[in-house]
């Protein structure tokens, strides 16, 4: 089914469903969101997530690691809907109190507050494709996991870095 703002599909309230599988720690409730084959693409994940399965544990994750975690929408909030695409801005926040695995970070005990952006293909429905964008670099460095930009600690990481890919290129010569 393709979706029609004007022909019935509830944008708002299929997204205030979403928020609250997610705000209501409800792994369950997502499997009503998303089709049994759903593609799931999140910077978070090392690969992406395939069926619901996939992408309730992925919550559980999320929910371990960030015992806090909750999504809202953006003080500017923008919801799009059109032909089988939505597009939806969110604010998600959380605070580290749990191991993050993987790729097995240990709890930092800092809190992230990010901006991002989710472009849902729909099919009867429910989401069929999911794809997240957002700034993970950001949320390593508010999370402590990577260093601060123009830090001494990010200064040594980058002279890490060209000794690494020096190494790489002689061994390729």
């Amino acid at each position: 089914m393709t979706i029609d703002a004007t022909a019935g599909f509830d944008l708002d309230g299929f997204c205030g469903r979403y928020l609250l599988a997610w705000n209501d720690y409800d792994a369950a409730a997502i499997a009503d969101l998303v089709t049994e084959d759903v593609v799931w693409e999140d910077p978070a994940l090392g690969e992406t997530a395939r069926g619901v399965a996939a992408v309730q544990a992925f919550m559980r994750v999320a929910w371990l690691a960030f015992a806090d975690l909750r999504f809202d929408d953006t003080d500017q909030p923008h919801r799009t809907a059109s032909g089988d695409q939505v597009a939806w801005r969110w604010r998600m926040r959380g605070t580290m109190t749990g191991p993050l695995d993987p790729p097995g970070f240990a709890p930092t005990g800092r809190a992230m507050e990010i901006e991002g952006v989710d472009l849902w293909t729909m099919r009867d429905g429910r989401i069929a494709r999911y794809r997240a964008f957002y700034d993970m670099s950001e949320v390593a460095r508010q999370l402590g996991i990577a260093p601060a930009s123009g830090s001494r600690a990010e200064r040594a990481m980058v002279r890490f870095q060209r000794v690494q890919a020096s190494l790489l290129r002689r061994r390729r010569t």
